[in-house]
């Protein structure tokens, strides 16, 4: 009996196998037309390491340094000194009902992202949450911002 089992998996994978095969399942590799013919029978090889979002180098990305608050720059730092987020932690300026707001990213999902004055007091959470919808403190913040800069982002 026991030698019964022991063959178990290798039947299961055989019977699988040959009635996939019975089923006449074509299996297709889609083409890119800019790339030219393709010549003889391999296939290109794969991108090392392919990615779907670009991860920013540290001295490629443009950050809006200018009159950057101080309560700001300690928020980055604090930032810094703590682990990366994911997504990455961010800090964006918009123009919003006449003056400079500074816009802070959520550390994962369904937590409130937050919306500060240019002094560092916290005006709203324009999104986030459970609904997404943010605390409902403002919320013609995405519709009526503008003049959007990134002051920083987390390279990590």
């Amino acid at each position: 009996m026991r030698l019964l089992f022991s063959f178990a998996p290798l039947f299961a994978a055989t019977l699988l196998s040959t009635s996939a095969c019975q089923r006449k399942v074509a299996v297709t590799t889609p083409t890119d037309d800019t790339a030219g013919p393709v010549y003889g029978s391999s296939t290109p090889a794969p991108v090392a390491n392919p990615t779907t979002e670009p991860k920013p180098d540290a001295a490629t990305v443009s950050f809006d340094t200018t009159a950057r608050p101080a309560w700001l720059q300690k928020k980055i730092s604090a930032l810094q000194a703590d682990k990366p987020q994911n997504p990455r932690a961010r800090i964006l300026s918009y123009t919003f009902n006449g003056q400079t707001v500074y816009y802070q990213s959520a550390p994962c999902c369904d937590q409130f992202t937050t919306l500060y004055d240019a002094k560092g007091k916290v005006i709203c959470q324009p999104d986030g949450g459970i609904t997404g919808r943010g605390d409902g403190r403002c919320p013609d913040f995405e519709k009526n911002r503008t003049n959007e800069k990134l002051v920083w982002e987390d390279a990590r």
